[in-house]
């Protein structure tokens, strides 16, 4: 699997979006996708307690711990590469999580519109 551009939605390089829990496609940290990555998980966002649930409803549970995947499960506060159909659904739905720009992907402009992504910014990691 090869990474694709790693260039995020701003136009800069792709920062971390996060090492503890370790996320991303490659569990790099970074929101880096490749044509495998059939869910896009391009969006770093921001868990939040409402999101974690809305998720779990629809039917992908993040707050789980699943020590068989080593994954501890999500808690509000972590940051986490969500896949970009999901961060729009939750979105259209009125509980989507905010976004580390600079962290997401501009590979999630395919299915997010960047004007979507500017209204659920978080403030800046660094």
């Amino acid at each position: 699997m090869q990474k694709q551009d790693s260039t995020n939605v701003l136009g800069g390089v792709l920062e971390h979006c996060s090492r503890d829990p370790l996320t991303g496609f490659f569990r790099d940290g970074a929101c880096n996708t490749c044509p495998e990555d059939q869910g896009s998980h391009t969006v770093c966002a921001v868990m939040t307690a409402e999101f974690l649930a809305y998720s779990k409803y629809v039917g992908n549970d993040l707050s789980t711990p699943r020590p068989e995947f080593d994954f501890a499960g999500l808690k509000p506060g972590d940051s986490w590469c969500l896949c970009a159909s999901r961060f729009l659904q939750a979105f259209d739905e009125g509980c989507a999580p905010m976004v580390h720009l600079q962290a997401t992907h501009q590979r999630a402009l395919d299915i997010v519109p960047l004007r979507v992504l500017q209204t659920q910014r978080a403030e800046d990691k660094n």
